[in-house]
This record gives C-alpha cells, structure tokens and sequence, in this order.
C-alpha cells in the first residue's frame, strides 16, 4: 500500500517534530514537510503536493481557517484535515466552508487521528465527536433562531422539509452519511458501485446547496 503523503503546519516546534515522530513511525503514513506558519505552509505545499495537510488554526499573523484558501490553491489535490485546541464553532464553521475535509481536537488519541487521516485522503469527512454535537447544536439554535451569536450561514434554511426535493434513493444515502458511514460501506450495502454512490452525493449536496458531507450529515441529524 503507497502511504498516504502529509504535511504538518504547526507553530508549536515540539509538538509538530512529535507528531511527525509518530505519523512517520506508522507504515501508512509519509511525512514529506512540516511548517511553522501559513506563508511557509503554502510554499512548501506548492513544492511538495502532499495528499493531506494537518492544518492548526492558531498560526502567528493568519488563522489556519483563514489559510486555506491560500492552501487549496498552492496544492489543489491536498485534503485538508484541522487539528487544533480550538472548540469555537466559528472557527469550526469557517473550515468548514474553506473547504476542510476534517476538524480533529488534538485531544484525540493517534488512532482516531490516524483513522481521520485515511478518512480524509479517501476524500471523506470527519470531525470530532465534540465539534459535531456542537455543529448540529448551533445549527438547531440557527434554524430557530434562538440565539444571535450562533455562527452565520452555517448552512442553508429552508422551510418545509429540504429533503424533500431528493429522491428515495438520495434520502437512502443522505441518511447514511448522517451515521457516518464511507462510500464504500454504502456501495456495499446498496449493491450498488462506489462511483455511483459518489455520483449520487454530488447531486445530494448540489440539490441542498451545501458544500460537503458533514454539513448533509448535520443537515439529517438536526431535522430528526
């Protein structure tokens, strides 16, 4: 198996010379660069196209969050997975609509952040179990309109049911996103090919205005 290619952006010396330690001892992983700030982040990304960058938020001068786009575009083909300390669901909201495949808490041990890395390259998303109870929280308070500091546009509100415009087969999908499962595992359990899951999520998130999985995941959760 070609280990998956990662780039750790960390301002923090130590604990991004101790993650590379442990992401490098792991036989599916290659780490290929690190960084300590979002100018260097971006140069080295555009030199060394790695598969997934392991992005902080707290970066001296420019957010991670406000960093992606400057990423996306130095290593188009690069997943972008948040690894960081911040909790706010501002912060979680704005790597979500930049474009982040993933918001992982440091707190997590190294196999769930090892999980969330090959979930990430295989172009899945995945967050913190903390984060998404936070997300669907704020989205619920958004869609109620019960609290004013509740991130905005978090995602589209619409009245009525918004699932309503997808069809039974997309509602099959939609629903097993929302337990978490990959393409692969819906693939298999519909008897259908993983290409034509992948297929029916781009016309899920296009029909729902939506820009990734999580917010479709949320989406479900938040309206059962």
């Amino acid at each position: 198996m070609t280990p998956i290619r990662l780039m750790v952006v960390d301002d923090h010396t130590l604990f991004r010379r101790g993650l590379t330690a442990l992401l490098g001892a792991d036989e599916r992983f290659a780490v290929v660069a690190e960084a300590g700030d979002a100018s260097q982040a971006q140069r080295v990304a555009a030199e060394v196209q790695p598969d997934v960058i392991l992005l902080d938020n707290h970066l001296p001068g420019v957010r991670g969050v406000d960093a992606l786009p400057g990423l996306r575009e130095a290593a188009p083909r690069a997943q972008v997975l948040m690894l960081t300390m911040s909790e706010d669901e501002g912060d979680l909201a704005a790597a979500l609509r930049g474009g982040a495949r993933g918001y992982l808490l440091k707190s997590a041990d190294s196999e769930v952040l090892a999980r969330a890395i090959e979930r990430v390259a295989a172009g899945e998303s995945t967050l913190s179990p903390e984060m998404a109870d936070k997300l669907v929280s704020a989205f619920q308070q958004q869609a109620g309109g019960g609290d004013a500091h509740a991130p905005a546009d978090l995602l589209p509100v619409a009245s009525g049911d918004p699932l309503s415009v997808l069809s039974p087969r997309e509602r099959e999908i939609v629903e097993a996103i929302a337990e978490g499962r990959s393409n692969k595992v819906i693939a298999r359990e519909l008897g259908i090919a993983e290409t034509t899951v992948k297929i029916h999520v781009q016309h899920i998130l296009r029909k729902l205005g939506l820009t990734s999985r999580v917010q479709a995941a949320v989406l479900v959760s938040a309206r059962r």
